[in-house]
C-alpha cells in the first residue's frame, strides 16, 4: 500500500524518466526493447492527469489532517483533465474542506460543480446535497436549503447519522415556516434513528424543550 501511494505521488516523474530512458534505449539499440518503457511511461503520465492523486487524500482525511488533504487537492493543476466521476469527487472534497474552514463562498462554488458533474453513487450525491442544504441554511436561504435537503433524502444518504441530520434540518425549516405538523413529523423521524453524533443529540435536546408545545 505504501509503495502504491508513493507511485501515485511520483508517477508523473517516474513516467517521464521511463520515456526518457526509452528514447535512450531506442537510440542506443532499437525500437522494440524501448517499447515497454514507452508504454509504461505513457500509462503513468496519463494516469497522473486522468485519475489524479485523490487516493492519497484518504490517509489525511482519516487522520483529520485537513491541511495535508488540501495540499494534495492543490497539487491537481488541471482538474478539467480528470476523469468525470473523479472530477466530481475532487470538487466535492474541495467543497468539504472549504466548509470546514468556513469559506462558504468557495464551498458553494465547489460543491455545485461536483453536483453538476454527477456523483458515482446515489448516496454520495445525497450526502453532497445535504451539505449544500446546510450551506444554504448558513446563508439563511431556507428555500434553497429545503430543496437541497429534500433532494438528499430522495437520493438516499450513506448512514443513519446523515439521515438524522437531514430530518433535523427539515424540522428546523418547517418550524421557521410555521408548518408545525410537518416539523413534528420530521422531528419524530430524526429521533427514531437514534443518532449518536453529539451535535445532533444536543440539537434534539434543545428542540425537545418546546416542540411539544407547538400547535398541530
Amino acid at each position: 500500500m505504501k509503495f502504491y501511494n508513493l507511485l501515485i505521488k511520483y508517477r508523473l516523474w517516474v513516467g517521464l524518466v521511463l520515456i526518457a530512458t526509452g528514447i535512450y534505449v531506442n537510440y542506443a539499440a532499437e525500437f522494440w526493447p524501448a517499447l515497454p518503457l514507452y508504454l509504461v511511461g505513457v500509462i503513468l503520465i496519463l494516469g497522473h492527469f486522468f485519475f489524479g492523486p485523490l487516493r492519497l487524500i484518504q490517509t489525511y482525511m482519516e487522520e483529520g489532517d485537513m491541511d495535508g488533504a488540501e495540499k494534495v487537492l492543490n497539487s491537481v493543476k488541471y482538474p478539467n483533465l480528470l476523469y468525470k466521476p473523479i472530477r466530481s469527487v475532487y470538487y466535492t472534497l474541495q467543497g468539504n474542506i472549504a466548509m470546514m474552514k468556513q469559506d462558504f463562498v468557495r464551498a458553494e462554488k465547489s460543491m455545485k460543480k461536483g453536483l453538476d458533474l454527477g456523483m458515482p453513487m446515489k448516496e454520495a450525491e445525497g450526502a453532497s446535497m445535504l451539505q449544500m442544504g446546510m450551506l444554504m441554511m448558513q446563508k439563511n436561504d431556507l428555500k434553497q436549503a429545503e430543496s437541497y435537503i429534500r433532494g438528499a433524502i430522495r437520493k438516499g444518504l450513506p448512514d443513519k447519522e446523515n439521515e438524522a441530520a437531514a430530518y433535523l434540518q427539515m424540522c428546523s425549516i418547517m418550524m421557521n415556516k410555521r408548518e408545525f405538523r410537518a416539523a413534528k413529523d420530521f422531528f419524530r423521524k430524526c429521533k427514531a434513528l437514534k443518532p449518536t453524533t453529539p451535535q445532533i443529540v444536543d440539537q434534539i435536546k434543545q428542540i425537545e424543550k418546546y416542540i411539544s408545545r407547538m400547535p398541530g
